[in-house]
């Protein structure tokens, strides 16, 4: 007779187990103990067999008569409910085990090797933010643009555009590892390249406007803040290096008093890849420094000379200046949003297009790589045309200073000699 709830709700103690068919070979063991647990008895292969179908009452008489009718099933199809429930739970371990978390994570683990610990990091916490919380505990080989686009469009309405390209083809790149190592077969992520809108230009804020550039020179040398940060300020422009190549930089690494002074920035704390800093063979990169600039120096020199950076940080002397340092100090003198410590770069780079000197020596003042072929072959360094850049660059500044008229300027081609 089929079983009842009210018949197993609160059965009577057993001193031994006992067993309460319901039919089609499902019953409820009854233990000493008070535990109630479902059993399947079947036959396979002319071998007797037993498969649990769980606890009550945590699985309720209805489920577990539905557990039996699949596995009756999987007889009449001739496979063993056992055997299939064996391989479920080896497939759904293997499947965890092949996470999107796990294989992402073999990936970082393999690239880390190439890159710096910034660029790492930057990659790690992108996936970690936008997408573990979301697929990270997904089977890499089940995914698909259902489940991916969702982390794109999260990242575009919240106006994440650069972002969001970035996450896509750092999700191709984990795919492509899962295919690679035969835990994917295609990389979905790939169909979603052109469903995100246009990257928008990275510009950094400048001017170029002369006379816009003189207000800037003189609301430069107003600055109240600490020297050290004074002196940045007034270096940013005429060096035009990267703003770490500023912020990073060692006294050692600086000739004041030689015929030509110059700033030898090493691969170190240029824009290279890990392999190129960690090269032997990468060559440093020469920034000619106008008498203004060694001038600046040689003050702050007297200041921060007996430690390693030309600016140390804040609250430690064996720290660097922080990295928003310099874009600060322009905010307090009133160009936040209008200029910033990388735009001196732009400006320089643009003004002095503009004035006819020659491309490749400024590409090469801006620690530029040419393209293509012509990157690989091409080794010159223009150093004498870079020293008269620069000598030139810091007097039209000084002359933009000095005036409220725009100060004009020959070209590269009249001062040559």
């Amino acid at each position: 007779m089929p079983l009842t709830d009210s018949t197993i709700k609160k059965p009577k103690p057993v001193a031994k187990p006992t067993k309460l068919a319901d039919g089609g070979g499902l019953y409820l063991l009854l233990n000493p103990n008070g535990s109630r647990w479902w059993r399947f008895d079947y036959r396979f292969d002319g071998k007797r067999k037993t498969l649990s179908m769980g606890v009550y009452p945590d699985t309720p008489l209805k489920l577990a008569r539905e557990k039996r009718d699949d596995a009756r099933r999987l007889l009449a199809a001739g496979t063993d409910p056992g055997a299939q429930r064996r391989s479920n739970k080896a497939a759904g371990v293997d499947r965890a085990a092949n996470s999107f978390e796990v294989v992402a994570r073999e990936w970082l683990e393999l690239k880390q090797r190439e890159w710096t610990k910034l660029q790492f990091e930057k990659e790690r916490d992108r996936l970690q933010n936008h997408a573990y919380p979301r697929i990270g505990h997904l089977a890499i080989a089940d995914l698909g643009v259902t489940e991916i686009r969702p982390l794109l469009e999260h990242l575009v309405k919240r106006g994440h555009i650069e972002q969001a390209h970035r996450l896509r083809h750092q999700l191709s790149r984990v795919f492509r590892f899962a295919v690679a190592t035969e835990r994917a077969v295609r990389d979905p992520a790939a169909d979603l390249r052109d469903t995100l809108p246009a990257r928008q230009s990275k510009n950094y804020p400048t001017l170029t406007d002369p006379a816009k550039v003189g207000e800037l020179m003189r609301a430069i040398d107003g600055f109240t803040g600490t020297f050290s940060v004074e002196c940045a300020l007034k270096l940013a422009p005429l060096l035009f290096c990267r703003p770490g190549e500023i912020r990073l930089a060692e006294w050692e690494h600086f000739d004041l008093d030689g015929k030509e002074p110059t700033y030898v920035v090493p691969p170190s704390i240029r824009k290279l890849r890990k392999a190129e800093k960690e090269n032997p063979n990468t060559q440093p990169h020469i920034v000619p420094l106008s008498r203004q600039a060694v001038a600046i120096l040689k003050d702050l020199q007297a200041h921060t000379g007996r430690g390693r950076y030309l600016f140390p940080g804040a609250r430690s002397p064996r720290r660097h200046m922080s990295d928003g340092t310099v874009n600060a100090a322009l905010a307090r003198i009133g160009y936040k949003g209008i200029v910033t410590g990388h735009g001196f770069r732009h400006m320089a780079r643009t003004m002095l297009g503009e004035m006819g000197w020659n491309p490749e020596a400024l590409e090469r003042q801006l620690s530029h790589k040419e393209p293509g072929v012509s990157g690989v072959y091409n080794k010159a360094q223009h150093l004498p045309e870079r020293r008269k850049i620069m000598q030139e660059w810091a007097d039209y500044l000084d002359g933009l200073r000095a005036s409220n008229n725009v100060v004009p300027i020959k070209s590269a081609i009249s001062r040559s000699p």
